[in-house]
């Protein structure tokens, strides 16, 4: 090693079993995008311009896309191995919320986005369960 690399290396080295100590990860973050998606797919069935529904699905599908990478920051970097004691059909759960994400990305049907915001509710009580309102919500804030 070089008397730089030696100078420019880390000192102190952290270690945690995400990106951050947990206290960042909120399925709120999906929850928001999700609605997102449900009111678009209201507001394109009730309007028939077809520059607005071209601008719709464009929007549904970003949302939809940050709805996946929300889920996915949250079962890969805050649900713990024993976690599934507590949720033992969590992989499942976040299969099928995921899966869910692709439906609502392939069509503007609203009961395909309800169903989605219906998981959602699933892995907020998951999380719920395994303490995670306790580590990430801010003191005075609804749970």
């Amino acid at each position: 090693m070089s008397f730089l690399t030696r100078r420019l290396a880390p000192k102190v080295v952290a270690r945690a079993h995400c990106d951050l100590p947990c206290g960042v990860y909120d399925p709120e973050q999906a929850r928001i995008e999700a609605e997102s998606c449900h009111r678009i797919n209201e507001k394109f069935a009730a309007n028939q311009d077809s520059t607005f529904r071209t601008r719709a699905i464009a929007i549904k599908e970003e949302r939809a896309e940050l709805v996946k990478h929300h889920l996915d920051v949250l079962w890969h970097d805050y649900f713990k191995p024993e976690h599934l004691e507590v949720v033992p059909n969590l992989h499942e759960l976040f299969w099928n919320a995921n899966k869910q994400v692709s439906k609502v990305k392939a069509t503007t049907d609203a009961a395909d986005s309800q169903k989605l915001l219906d998981l959602i509710d699933e892995v907020d009580a998951a999380w719920k369960a395994t303490g995670g309102n306790t580590k990430t919500r801010v003191a005075g804030r609804p749970g």
